[in-house]
């Protein structure tokens, strides 16, 4: 069977059909299906039963392998390349440390100077309800603003810190753990409109979840701006948000979506999933306030 692509909806997103990644796939396939993942954001691969090592080995297809050694905790006790994103109590019984995880819009990695080209989250396990997961187009968001606001934030840059991200996920903030975080990672400076490239199309990349202001402006005078570009860039128009299914993978790419998970799912019901990441381009510079 041969591959082909169809859209998903209007502002991001396709699927794939043909493809079986118990198999090794040519050459021709990968460049097929990495056109059509730059192409439209967002790829969705349905009833892949896969292993592992197999998702694993079909993620390599694209790049170099994160092995997630800044997040260790969370990684495949077998297997590092994968991280494991899941609302399952541990076997000690207390709750999961990626329970709340993703849960504001991001981009993989882009607190770090080698943000994630790419991730290939692969579920395993769904509620019967719930459990979604939203993305939004960032070449679509650049697209619709103004001139006048394109030229005013082309040549800014704003911080990205993954100490922020957890303060919606901690219920608060938590001094200890956040500096914790800041000594791994670092805050850093990103462009706030990347260029792709691949395609040389300019996308926005800034993020309620990991973005804390502008540098330069102190935080009162970036939250106007700011707050503005995050409400503008997840419009309904921009956006898909996937209902899961187990065995679908969805790859993304980050330097032009952006992804957030749900907090939708019945009580004491859960969401198992394996991603891997893969590295992308240089960018940004460590911060110093």
């Amino acid at each position: 069977m041969s591959i082909s692509v169809r859209r998903l909806s209007y502002g991001i997103g396709a699927e794939v059909l043909g493809v079986d990644l118990r198999r090794p796939l040519p050459g021709e396939d990968i460049a097929t299906i990495r056109r059509a993942w730059v192409d439209n954001g967002i790829l969705l691969l349905r009833d892949q039963n896969i292993t592992p090592e197999q998702h694993i080995a079909f993620s390599a297809r694209f790049g170099k392998l994160d092995d997630h050694s800044a997040l260790f905790k969370y990684r495949h006790p077998q297997h590092p390349e994968i991280f494991i994103v899941s609302t399952k109590p541990n076997a000690d019984g207390s709750p999961s440390d990626t329970r709340e995880t993703g849960v504001n819009w991001h981009s993989d990695l882009s607190y770090t100077l080698r943000p994630a080209m790419g991730s290939l989250l692969y579920c395993r396990e769904i509620p019967d309800v719930g459990g979604d997961t939203q993305f939004a187009n960032m070449f679509l968001a650049y697209q619709t603003l103004s001139e006048g606001m394109k030229k005013m934030i082309e040549p800014l840059q704003a911080v990205h810190d993954y100490a922020w991200a957890i303060h919606d996920t901690e219920k608060g903030r938590d001094s200890a753990k956040a500096e914790a975080h800041k000594k791994v990672n670092p805050p850093v400076k990103q462009p706030m409109v990347r260029v792709h490239p691949e395609t040389g199309r300019k996308a926005l990349y800034v993020s309620e979840g990991i973005t804390t202001h502008i540098a330069g402006m102190n935080h009162d005078e970036s939250r106007a701006i700011l707050s503005y570009l995050f409400e503008h860039s997840v419009r309904p128009e921009n956006t898909y948000r996937h209902h899961w299914r187990p065995q679908d993978l969805i790859l993304w790419d980050n330097r032009s979506v952006m992804h957030k998970a749900l907090r939708d799912r019945v009580p004491g019901t859960h969401r198992h999933m394996h991603r891997t990441t893969v590295l992308g381009e240089p960018s940004g510079e460590l911060y110093k306030a």
